[in-house]
């Protein structure tokens, strides 16, 4: 979340790099000014108002220690009149601060230099790609057919228990998927991660610290009876461990992995986007986080990057990394890669990570700060990706593994999984 005093003192640089993602900011920019011009001169009034009754309440024990009743009383009614208006200063001031509160909710984070120009994923800009094309069958099968020839992925029998976007995976299918999560916490442990299991619901605040809310609130899926959300990513929990924390220096950076379902509503999602296991409403993911030192984060951000990829590499599937453009990019990101694998079965690419630095954006939300020494605390720089999420890995490797007997599991799960080949059995 950016702060007033930000953007007083950077105005036009504000809505310079906000116009990046195709957000005219000129005019929500303005009135956050304004309001924090209202807000300030209403906290001065108060300040002041307090003071004379202060100021009024000493008067008064004196006068009558003096004997000046008169003078007394009406010191008295004077500090009434006074009590009065600073209780409706302080309304006021509340009532200011709310809607001031409520405008930076609704401004999205400043697009980092790096980021390029552009309105949709058409403008996103590859780095680099890794793996080789697989050469397939003419007759192979998209992942949705293999699912269903070898019985490893139910998706009518998710319809009949939930509803669309909530798969069934049995047999091989089941025990792949967990070969999956195994390994990528595995790796996560390998490099540097502690492991945690979150909850799976959060409340409220946690969804503001992350900036879900309320950018996100149609997508999440909420209960009213418990005020909960269904976690969306591991991001949220994990990032709010540090809500209202102060971090020693020497502690950073916080590598931090977890496992967890994930539930999204996916409001308007329709098409081949939709097909199969390209997009669904519960799906399992694991994340990882970064607490970091903001001189760090960027070379961090270079880090995370590279153990995605390394897990595409060691799973041997073709992929590439795109940096994003400003329109395409999250809410709360500065600067996000995402990495796509190659779906040969349907013949495109597919997400399966984001990796973003919210630099101090989160942070901002959280009131999560470092602390170097004996100087004034300052703010964190926040780091996630998805490393990695599972429906579309797994649609890439039934694709892409695809061979005239069954499926082939990549090498690096064979222990994982207890089998090399997927049969149906």
């Amino acid at each position: 979340m950016l702060q007033p005093t930000f953007l007083r003192d950077n105005r036009q640089e504000t809505i310079d790099r906000l116009a990046k993602r195709g957000f005219d900011a000129t005019e929500a920019v303005d009135i956050i000014i304004s309001i924090d011009d209202s807000r300030k001169a209403t906290q001065t009034e108060l300040d002041g108002v307090l003071a004379e009754s202060n100021r009024i309440a000493k008067d008064i024990g004196a006068l009558f220690k003096e004997g000046k009743q008169t003078e007394a009383n009406a010191a008295k009614v004077q500090a009434g009149e006074l009590k009065e208006r600073s209780n409706l200063l302080q309304e006021q001031l509340l009532s200011i601060e709310t809607r001031l509160q409520d405008r930076l909710y609704q401004l999205p984070n400043m697009p980092h230099s790096t980021v390029p120009f552009g309105r949709t994923a058409e403008d996103n800009q590859t780095v680099r790609s890794g793996g080789q094309m697989p050469t397939l069958a003419k007759d192979a099968l998209p992942h949705w057919d293999l699912a269903k020839k070898f019985n490893i992925i139910d998706f009518e029998l998710g319809v009949k228990v939930t509803g669309a976007g909530f798969p069934v995976y049995r047999g091989q299918g089941a025990r792949l998927q967990r070969a999956l999560i195994n390994w990528f916490l595995d790796e996560a442990r390998d490099a540097g991660y502690t492991e945690y299991i979150p909850p799976f619901m959060v409340n409220e605040a946690s969804g503001y610290g992350t900036g879900q809310l309320p950018d996100k609130e149609g997508q999440m899926y909420y209960m009213p009876a418990d005020e909960f959300y269904m976690v969306p990513t591991a991001e949220v929990p994990l990032t709010n461990f540090f809500r209202d924390v102060i971090l020693k220096a020497e502690e950073l950076p916080v590598k931090l992995t977890a496992y967890t379902p994930c539930f999204r509503r996916e409001a308007g999602s329709y098409g081949k986007d939709v097909k199969g296991l390209n997009r669904l409403h519960q799906f399992d993911k694991v994340e990882v986080v970064q607490v970091a030192h903001p001189d760090k984060s960027y070379g961090i951000l270079e880090e995370m990057v590279t153990h995605v990829s390394g897990l595409l590499d060691k799973l041997g599937l073709p992929y590439r990394i795109l940096r994003l453009c400003g329109g395409d990019m999250g809410f709360t990101s500065a600067l996000t890669y995402d990495l796509e694998v190659w779906s040969a079965g349907q013949g495109r690419w597919l997400e399966v990570s984001s990796v973003s630095n919210f630099e101090t954006f989160q942070a901002n939300r959280l009131k999560l700060r470092f602390r170097e020494g004996n100087e004034k605390p300052q703010l964190a720089h926040t780091l996630n990706g998805s490393a990695l999420a599972l429906p579309r890995i797994m649609a890439a490797l039934l694709e892409n593994y695809q061979v005239a007997d069954g499926i082939r599991v990549p090498e690096v799960l064979h222990s994982y999984t207890g089998f090399h080949t997927i049969t149906g059995a």
